[in-house]
């Protein structure tokens, strides 16, 4: 009966051209409005790296204190002082602590020009907390954290620029005016939005190019490349007063896999705190914080509210293209009325025509979902007039977009269908019978 059922609908179909195609079209538009925004919507506002974000944590500490902190809250990073006593007491099983660089690539040879090389420097634990891939070789370990050493991994990218794409494992070349030794190579792994640099980024930055030892960096005396934010008069002149003073620029990381692991983490970062005060470093009260990554996306407000915004706005288009296809069904069907008599007179049930009518508003629901495809496309590749350039290139139709596009397309359409279908399945055939 499905197969009968859905001949009749598509000649239906075809009785009515200019009403199918305005149902069709309102359908159509409606989806695709719809699927562009939630396309974008969805890149932004993705967990992005799900296997773990309820085990990785970036730890707060307040070193401003009431009068100068972000109403309440903690800085969003740490200082030299604060990440350095952080970093020797090691409460979790992994951490890392990075900041942004940006350093020349000598590419040597007759092509003297430098190449910009974007990164960060960061410690060994950051490859294993944060899955990094890697397509040749790995990262370095903890010795070479406490031996300063000249390692550094780069990604694929940068590989093919200095090495043609070959396995660079093993090879220098100069970074900064020092030679370094490549001890991996990454894979593309740019987790959108880039939770582990908030502070420096808005989370949509392009793949970094290096990550290099984080102590080599600091006994390199290299500034953040990135965001540095300080509070109070500055009165320092020499690298040694920079780390001594209260600027943060510095983002923490802990891995902590239970409950028990975080409570036990909250109240070192509180007892180190309570430290401070006494010392007479901090004149003021404990104040520390611990979110994990969905935690910290929300706190940073990761999400552009104009994606909201049009994400809302498409919705309610979609919304009145929906009521307009409730008003086309309803005039399609209800002028079919004296068919429905006789079929209701020939013995078919209410359930039968439910089912015959519902078949058909698929069919027109599966004909705007290919015309929403087709906008969709369109559509995507022009989302840059709505959002900054580094966010629109993130929208892309991939086969989940394709088929949530088609699949809402036809359960919009069919729930759409169901009041039609029941004033169709509720004509008298006794009324119709007599007026023929």
């Amino acid at each position: 009966m499905f197969t009968y059922y859905l001949q009749l609908g598509l000649r239906s179909l075809r009785r009515n051209p200019a009403l199918t195609a305005l149902m069709v079209m309102a359908i159509g538009f409606g989806v695709a409005a719809s699927m562009i925004t939630y396309s974008v919507f969805r890149a932004v506002s993705g967990n992005p790296i799900p296997g773990k974000s309820a085990q990785l944590f970036t730890p707060q500490v307040d070193g401003w204190g009431p009068q100068q902190n972000l109403k309440g809250e903690p800085a969003e990073a740490l200082g030299y002082i604060d990440a350095m006593a952080l970093m020797r007491a090691h409460e979790a099983k992994r951490q890392t602590f990075l900041y942004p660089v940006q350093l020349s690539v000598m590419l040597g040879g007759s092509r003297d020009l430098p190449l910009n090389a974007n990164g960060y420097a960061v410690t060994a634990d950051f490859f294993s907390m944060f899955e990094v891939p890697f397509r040749y070789g790995g990262g370095w370990s903890a010795q070479d954290d406490d031996a300063r050493a000249s390692a550094v991994v780069i990604s694929g990218k940068l590989n093919a620029k200095l090495f043609g794409g070959a396995d660079s494992v093993g090879r220098t070349f100069n970074l900064g005016g020092h030679d370094y030794h490549v001890v991996g190579v990454t894979s593309q792994w740019n987790p959108r939005p880039r939770f582990y640099d908030l502070f420096s980024t808005n989370g949509f930055a392009d793949e970094p190019d290096i990550y290099m030892v984080f102590s080599r960096a600091l006994d390199l005396q290299m500034r953040s490349g990135g965001r540095n934010s300080c509070r109070g008069s500055l009165s320092y002149t020499t690298w040694q007063g920079y780390l001594q003073s209260n600027c943060v620029w510095i983002t923490p990381w802990v891995e902590l896999d239970s409950p028990a692991e975080v409570a036990s983490y909250r109240r070192f970062l509180t007892n180190y705190a309570a430290d401070q005060q006494h010392a007479g470093r901090f004149g003021w009260a404990a104040n520390v914080r611990l979110r994990d990554v969905m935690q910290w996306l929300d706190y940073e407000h990761v999400v552009p509210p104009e994606s909201r915004i049009s994400l809302v706005v498409a919705l309610g288009f979609f919304l009145i293209c929906l009521v307009n296809t409730i008003g086309l069904l309803l005039a399609k069907f209800m002028r079919r009325s004296g068919e429905i008599g006789v079929r209701r007179a020939l013995g078919a049930t209410r359930r039968e025509i439910y089912t015959q009518y519902l078949i058909e508003a698929a069919t027109i629901g599966l004909a705007g979902g290919v015309l929403g495809l087709l906008l969709t496309a369109v559509g995507v590749s022009g989302v840059g007039i709505l959002f900054r350039p580094e966010i629109a290139k993130l929208a892309r139709l991939d086969v989940s977009l394709v088929g949530l596009t088609l699949v809402v397309a036809i359960i919009a359409t069919v729930l759409a269908a169901f009041y039609p279908a029941w004033r169709a399945a509720h004509v008298q055939p006794a009324w119709q019978l007599k007026s023929s």
